[in-house]
């Protein structure tokens, strides 16, 4: 009987372990964070409804974890051609597509309705469109060019967006101006890891760098460009709200200090540099969310 419960357990936690890795759990923790800092950017905290918290990380853990479930169904057979997604557990055999499938429906339906009758309608369509965006339109595109980094980046900038109009069922400025940010904020965040994965990428055929040149002066360039432009563009949220000289002094800091790494990426093309300024990344992002929350 023991020797039973233990085989029951240890099975148990080996589906638990596919389960996560197939919806990506600690990639979505990071979108639910993003998600709650526009949800506390928008009200003072006594102000906040803890159930409206409860529906914002559950239906956020839930539509991330199908976007990134329903991404491995279609890409199975391209992940079997890479060593970071080889041993993912559609390719290696551990679950079905069939399985997988039904998780990703249920977990999609499940995390929208949550979204959209627990929080609000608006917040449920901007989840739904996330999911739609990172499916059916990010995806295909990975194996077309670097237009799939523009697309992908709507979806991923939809989480703080998403957050503040759970909290005030209302679109407007704010909301716009977090999800500027989160948007240019993806291009060399994104662009770093394809450099440090490019030649994984390439043997599935995906076309991710910024430049037809691939690990180039060109495609550092495009890389440096894009850093440079977050650093105004993250100073919007401050300065549309209640300006703050500490938190606007903080965020230019972490915008330049941000904009360093990709500079040495651009002197000297080295796997080291993209290494440090995917790193740099991100520690960048959850670090200005929270300097506006002040």
């Amino acid at each position: 009987m023991k020797a039973r419960s233990l085989s029951i357990a240890v099975s148990f936690k080996a589906k638990a372990t596919d389960y996560a890795q197939l919806t990506k759990l600690r990639l979505a923790s990071l979108v639910v964070f993003s998600a709650l800092t526009g949800y506390f950017f928008a009200v003072d905290l006594p102000q906040v409804v803890w159930m409206d918290i409860f529906y914002l990380i559950l239906g956020g853990f839930m539509i991330t974890g199908s976007s990134n479930a329903f991404n491995q169904i279609i890409e199975k057979d391209f992940d079997k051609l890479m060593k970071r997604t080889a041993d993912r557990p559609i390719p290696d055999g551990r679950l079905s597509s069939g399985e997988a499938f039904w998780l990703a429906c249920g977990l999609g339906i499940a995390g929208a309705a949550m979204l959209w009758f627990g929080l609000n309608p608006l917040s449920g369509l901007l989840g739904t469109l996330a999911l739609f965006l990172y499916v059916a339109v990010y995806t295909p595109l990975k194996r077309v060019g670097p237009i799939a980094v523009f697309a992908g980046a709507f979806p991923g900038a939809i989480p703080p967006m998403l957050g503040y109009v759970a909290a005030t069922n209302d679109f407007g400025l704010i909301p716009g101006v977090l999800f500027a940010t989160q948007f240019i904020w993806q291009f060399p965040h994104f662009w770093a890891i394809a450099w440090k994965a490019d030649g994984d990428y390439s043997k599935a055929g995906f076309r991710l760098m910024p430049s037809s040149s691939g690990k180039s002066k060109t495609s550092a360039f495009y890389i440096l460009i894009y850093t440079l432009f977050l650093i105004p563009i993250s100073l919007f949220p401050i300065l549309f709200t209640e300006p703050n000289t500490f938190v606007l002094v903080a965020v230019t800091l972490m915008g330049l200090g941000f904009a360093w790494f990709a500079v040495r990426l651009f002197n000297d093309l080295s796997e080291k540099s993209a290494l440090k300024l995917m790193l740099a990344s991100f520690v960048y992002l959850p670090i200005i969310q929270l300097l506006y929350l002040i």
